[in-house]
């Protein structure tokens, strides 16, 4: 049973997860708005909040922070400057998805997850 468990495995190993939400990651960053599969989507919520609100403060340890989650200079450059700020008084709920299609290749439920 997997009462209480806190994560998706998503079918990978630890290492290429983390690789995959970093990735995730800097392409919301970049893009603003990305089509993925929808468990996908629902894990990269989290892990793109939470570095939200570590950016808010704005200073260069956040800068510090921010980096060594998503190692890419301009996305954390992006992040902390520019998106960040626009959330100072709201306290998460950064990000939305929405339901878009079933892939054709496999039937995966597909999502769309933007910074609102």
């Amino acid at each position: 049973m997997r009462h209480g468990h806190g994560y998706r495995k998503l079918g990978r190993s630890s290492s290429h997860r983390a690789a995959t939400l970093k990735n995730l990651t800097i392409a919301i960053t970049k893009n603003g708005k990305i089509e993925t599969t929808l468990p996908k989507a629902k894990e990269l919520r989290s892990y793109v909040e939470k570095l939200i609100t570590k950016a808010k403060v704005g200073d260069f340890n956040a800068h510090r922070v921010v980096f060594a989650s998503i190692q890419d200079k301009v996305a954390t450059k992006k992040l902390v400057e520019e998106i960040a700020p626009k959330y100072k008084d709201q306290n998460g709920g950064y990000t939305r998805i929405v339901k878009t299609r079933l892939r054709r290749g496999d039937a995966a439920q597909m999502a769309y997850i933007e910074l609102i």
